[in-house]
């Protein structure tokens, strides 16, 4: 019989389990503590577990940590850690160092069935949904593990397309039975998917990232297949509802495209459909990846249209380039992994 994984449940589901295998429910409480306040590995060392409990345990379940089975290190700091996953398949994570901080990049699906034209992962196609476990074993299993400042949402595949898990693992990173992490110190990026975008932000107090890459509707959807399900205008009118500060954020990533997105006729459509929005834009550079037409602006062109949003009274930034040394673009170093396997031998 395949045994469940511990590591990924909630609280409420640690006191299903002591319950199935004869525990009290205060061990619930114990449990969690185990799983995500101490650094340990296996069900034998919860201790203060009769030993009784922890075979009656070990029967039905294991601890349930995945190790990475590569990482790579740029220069500028930033690792890039391969993660096999419960489908035979691969998904990346990033740590990004900056200061005193250490941002952690997780993914939340195995590829993605969304098919922007300048994603890697797209090109991968959606080969399954991550669990709250695997989405959170990411920053368990890093070496930067307990030094972990920030996440962001942002690795391979689209968290509101597998919404119930993102939420459940971000339950799992900020509750108090958790890792007790601020939902501050927390973003989850979206390229727009309404209906789970409403979910969470009802039911979190993360940060909301949104891509969104071009003002215009038929140029959008040329890059991002999802305009056509949910258009920004709609997006935007949906964020328009809620209300944005210090307490929770929003912003927008643009990735600039040469000659495509980023003439200041891009930048004025831009700032009149975010007028009103208290918001922040991230200016993205394109790193080309393979088998695509699309190529990056030049830095001159970068810098003028940061300006110009700015003078219309948006904050806007150019997000630093990290980790180019190590295919640091989401989706590179998954697919080399998952073309390497496919390649070798069935013996």
């Amino acid at each position: 019989m395949e045994k469940e994984r511990l590591f990924g449940k909630t609280l409420d589901e640690l006191k299903a389990v002591a319950a199935q295998v004869g525990l009290p429910k205060f061990a619930a409480k114990q449990m969690a503590d185990w799983l995500y306040k101490k650094d340990i590995r296996s069900i034998d060392e919860m201790t203060n577990l009769s030993v009784k409990g922890r075979e009656a345990l070990k029967e039905y379940y294991e601890f349930g940590l995945t190790e990475p089975t590569k990482v790579q290190a740029s220069i500028d700091g930033t690792k890039k850690y391969l993660f096999p996953t419960d489908h035979a398949k691969f998904i990346e994570t990033a740590m990004i160092p900056d200061d005193d901080r250490k941002t952690v990049c997780v993914s939340s699906q195995v590829g993605c069935k969304m098919g922007c034209l300048f994603c890697m992962t797209g090109k991968q196609g959606f080969q399954g949904h991550l669990t709250a476990g695997e989405i959170v074993n990411q920053i368990r299993s890093i070496e930067e593990n307990g030094e972990v400042s920030n996440i962001v949402y942002m690795g391979m595949g689209e968290p509101f397309d597998n919404l119930d898990n993102v939420l459940k693992s971000i339950e799992i990173l900020t509750d108090d039975w958790g890792y007790a992490m601020s939902p501050k110190r927390i973003t989850v990026s979206t390229i727009g998917i309404i209906p789970g975008m409403k979910k969470f932000l009802e039911t979190s107090n993360a940060h909301l990232a949104v891509s969104l890459h071009s003002p215009f509707d038929e140029e959008r959807k040329q890059l991002m297949p999802i305009q056509t399900a949910y258009p920004v205008q709609k997006v935007l009118d949906e964020i328009k509802s809620w209300e944005f500060g210090r307490q929770r954020r929003v912003s927008f990533e643009y990735i600039m495209f040469g000659g495509l997105n980023d003439t200041p006729a891009h930048a004025k459509e831009l700032a009149r459909i975010l007028n009103g929005i208290k918001c922040r834009i991230n200016l993205i550079r394109f790193h080309p990846i393979p088998d695509t037409p699309l190529k990056s602006s030049n830095e001159e062109t970068l810098q003028s249209f940061k300006d110009l949003l700015n003078s219309k009274g948006i904050l806007t930034t150019i997000r630093a380039s990290r980790g180019q040394d190590i295919y640091a673009a989401c989706g590179l170093l998954s697919t080399k992994a998952l073309v390497k396997k496919e390649e070798e031998p069935d013996y």
